[in-house]
């Protein structure tokens, strides 16, 4: 059975290219002093984070559930990366509130989106 093609809101497109933006200045700061010295296997777990990220957003960018799914999954685990490395500041704020409307965005158009890989 062929693959139907969903076309993608204009607000999801939009809310994909600020999160592929995002992704492109938060990356370097995987690489960052900072980082290191929280501890050795900190920036491949960071790393990591970023990667899923990135791949849930190419997955929401083609109208996939799964991109939506590993997103709000990252997401927490971001959260609580960032909690037991005791890396809260007010940029994580800043980096919730765009995921919680990242998240609500992608929801409003989760029922669009094809089950299949």
């Amino acid at each position: 059975m062929p693959a139907v093609k969903i076309k993608r809101p204009k607000l999801l497109s939009i809310v994909c290219i600020i999160g592929f933006v995002w992704m492109v200045f938060v990356l370097p700061g995987m690489f960052s002093p900072a980082v290191k010295r929280i501890g050795d296997f900190v920036p491949m777990i960071y790393g990591l984070v970023l990667a899923f990220s990135f791949i849930s957003l190419i997955g929401v960018w083609h109208m996939k559930r799964w991109g939506v799914e590993m997103y709000i999954l990252v997401f927490f685990v971001k959260q609580s990366f960032f909690i037991i490395t005791k890396q809260v500041t007010p940029g994580t704020y800043v980096g919730i509130v765009f995921s919680a409307w990242f998240i609500i965005t992608f929801l409003m158009f989760y029922k669009r989106m094809d089950r299949n890989l």
